[in-house]
């Protein structure tokens, strides 16, 4: 009935072999790859609504397809497996979905590169990853997933790889998820190892891990569950992916990227690993009220704390890529309080908005670009100075652009909206909520309002700032780059309506996504009893609340860059030590620098120069003089005289005599 999974996988890695191989020497014509490159993610996207369509209908709602044996050593067995439950099926449906429309605006958007194969080689492969990622029935088939979107990533961020600075964010991207990934694997050996020697369980299924997770909750590692150490493990293992405190500064830098690379790593696929990586093992994760905790609490500070960044950037795709760090404090600020379906609901409409965002920016940076390119000039494309005044010349990207703005601001009745706002709730009323991490979760979302209308106003509002030279070369982006926008934003419309909160449902339409996901967060929910207390008027309070605080930050941007647009340099000219402070982005790559890359190149440094150079090189050297010395002085005892020979013969045979007469 589901014995062609593997067709969801199948059909992008197939895309990326005959684009990888053929694409350079024998297909070259742009239309014809970039026709395979969208149509093999497509064709994944068909069969994960055939799937969907069908587990909606079926009263059993996980299903295991076994491809092959994998691995069978010992108590270590491991089959290739892939795992279809409510969970996956949604994602596949992001993933897919959402993966096809970026491919399809790259046609338009990387047309004239000379690598073109190789791009769309490179996103097939990477859309093939996450989808073992996200299908993967046990731990070892997800890591192989989570371990290819990373390469992936390092290739497609270093794309432009003549660029230094692509090739540097390609590294740093590559060796920060490294950290992050030996956490994932520490927490998978403990749970292996306790499981198996501890209780007989030896398994890394994700199934067989649910149904025995109660067995480790008598387990202690120095005085610590085991659950709450493994977990944390994991987790370390999402702030890497998921780009958290303290390891996001890849995720900005990954801009250096073409921008649909962006949209697709940073909306829909390779960053919303560590979340869906949490929503899959949510029983060890419900099991561990400590673990929980940090995650929520480092997801609101990492929530506020990219804001704050994101107020003072002028690139467009960084004040993005900030926001998208943002976005994913929420996600896991649901799961630490343990809104699970929340947390996954944010991630389905952060995939629609946020994607629709970053197409929207490359539609704008692709008019800037040839606008400047025409006109022979050198200006920076993606900084916003140099925009303004954007709305009638490109009137399509800006109304997809704007209504993706108001879904992120959580809006009524947008997106965003029901998401967000759902979160929110969850952190106020949840038997795991905190008011601490409610408060900053609601300083987060004004804040999010704010710089994204900043964001939205210093594009496409005001004065045209763009050199006078290029001004009239500026003009909406072809259809196939804005066809994916227009659907984006549609889903960023209405997307939220199947998570319609119960206190809000005139209607009576249901939580639909709620009721779909229930089978896989239901069971730890009520087994430790995680739910969110408080009356339905309570509910539509907070609700009406942050959207008041969500308005009162599209106000305050409006007063600052569209009523009185010199406010900002004034405000920058006042408070000069905390703009450039915010604007450097609190000098966290100056401190990491400091602290661990330059304390790592001394290293490297001292082992070279000071052990390898002097302490290996010199015994091997100063061996190798030694018995330079020895031949240098024997050797004068081989002069080629017999007389010398036979006086040495008589003088050793003296000895010998002596030492004979003598003993």
């Amino acid at each position: 009935m589901y014995d062609k999974l593997w067709l969801i996988p199948f059909f992008p890695l197939l895309g990326a072999i005959i684009n990888g191989l053929l694409g350079k020497r024998f297909i070259k014509n742009e239309k014809i790859i970039g026709a395979i490159g969208t149509g093999a993610v497509f064709l994944s996207f068909l069969v994960s609504c055939k799937y969907f369509i069908q587990l909606l209908g079926d009263s059993v709602k996980s299903h295991q397809n076994i491809v092959a044996s994998w691995i069978s050593v010992g108590n270590l067995q491991v089959d290739w497996g892939f795992l279809l439950d409510p969970l996956s099926a949604l994602m596949l449906m992001v993933v897919c979905g959402v993966g096809s429309l970026i491919h399809l605006y790259s046609i338009g958007y990387m047309h004239g590169e000379e690598g073109f194969y190789r791009y769309f080689s490179y996103l097939n492969l990477f859309v093939f990853s996450m989808l073992m990622l996200v299908l993967g029935n046990n731990a070892l088939v997800m890591f192989v997933g989570w371990e290819g979107v990373g390469l992936c990533s390092y290739l497609l961020i270093g794309y432009y790889f003549e660029k230094q600075s692509a090739g540097d964010a390609a590294k740093k991207a590559f060796v920060m998820n490294r950290v992050g990934d030996f956490g994932f694997l520490l927490g998978l050996f403990l749970i292996y190892w306790t499981l198996g020697s501890n209780h007989g369980v030896w398994t890394i299924n994700f199934v067989e891990i649910t149904k025995n997770a109660h067995l480790l909750s008598g387990d202690m590692i120095l005085g610590t569950g085991v659950t709450t150490v493994a977990t944390l493990c994991f987790f370390l293992g999402a702030t890497g992916k998921s780009a958290q405190l303290p390891l996001f500064t890849w995720l900005p830098d990954a801009m250096e990227g073409p921008t649909p690379v962006s949209a697709l790593i940073h909306a829909a696929t390779m960053v919303t690993a560590g979340v869906y990586m949490i929503g899959r093992m949510n029983i060890l994760f419900a099991m561990s009220p400590t673990t929980m905790f940090v995650v929520a609490l480092v997801g609101a500070l990492t929530a506020i704390f990219a804001a704050t960044i994101g107020f003072a950037q002028n690139d467009i795709k960084r004040v993005l890529a900030y926001s998208t760090v943002s976005q994913l404090g929420f996600m896991f600020v649901a799961m630490g309080v343990g809104a699970f379906t929340a947390g996954i609901f944010h991630l389905m409409t952060h995939a629609f908005f946020k994607a629709c965002l970053f197409l929207g920016s490359g539609s704008v940076i692709h008019a800037m670009h040839h606008a400047l390119h025409h006109a022979h000039l050198d200006d920076d494309a993606q900084d916003m100075r140099n925009m303004g005044g954007l709305k009638k010349k490109m009137p399509i990207t800006w109304a997809t652009f704007g209504i993706s703005c108001l879904a992120i601001s959580g809006l009524p009745f947008f997106s965003g909206f029901f998401s967000k706002d759902e979160i929110l709730w969850w952190a106020f009323s949840s038997t795991r909520g905190n008011m601490f991490v409610w408060a900053i979760a609601v300083i987060a979302a004004f804040m999010t309002a704010f710089y994204m209308f900043r964001c939205l106003y210093l594009t496409f509002y005001g004065e045209q700032k763009t050199n006078p030279k290029a001004k009239d070369h500026i003009h909406e982006s072809p259809w196939v780059i804005t066809l994916p926008l227009v659907v984006l934003a549609g889903l960023a419309t209405v997307g939220g309506l199947i998570g319609i909160p119960h206190a809000i449902d005139i209607a009576h339409i249901g939580n639909k996504l709620n009721a779909f996901l229930a089978p896989v967060f239901q069971h730890s929910q009520e087994l430790y009893k995680i739910e969110a207390h408080g009356t339905a008027s309570t509910e539509i309070i907070l609700m009406v609340f942050s959207v008041a605080v969500a308005l009162a930050g599209i106000f305050l941007a409006y007063v600052m860059y569209r009523k009185n647009p010199e406010l900002p340099a004034k405000f920058t000219a006042k408070f000069s030590a905390l703009h450039r402070v915010v604007f450097n982005k609190w000098y966290v790559d100056e401190i990491y620098d400091a602290l661990f890359v330059n304390t790592t190149k001394k290293l490297g440094i001292f082992c070279w120069k000071g052990f390898d150079v002097k302490v290996v090189d010199g015994v091997v050297n100063g061996v190798a003089r030694l018995f330079g010395v020895i031949a240098a002085t024997l050797r004068h005892t081989q002069t080629g005289l017999f007389q010398n020979y036979a006086l040495t013969m008589v003088l050793g045979t003296a000895v010998m005599v002596a030492i004979f007469i003598l003993n």
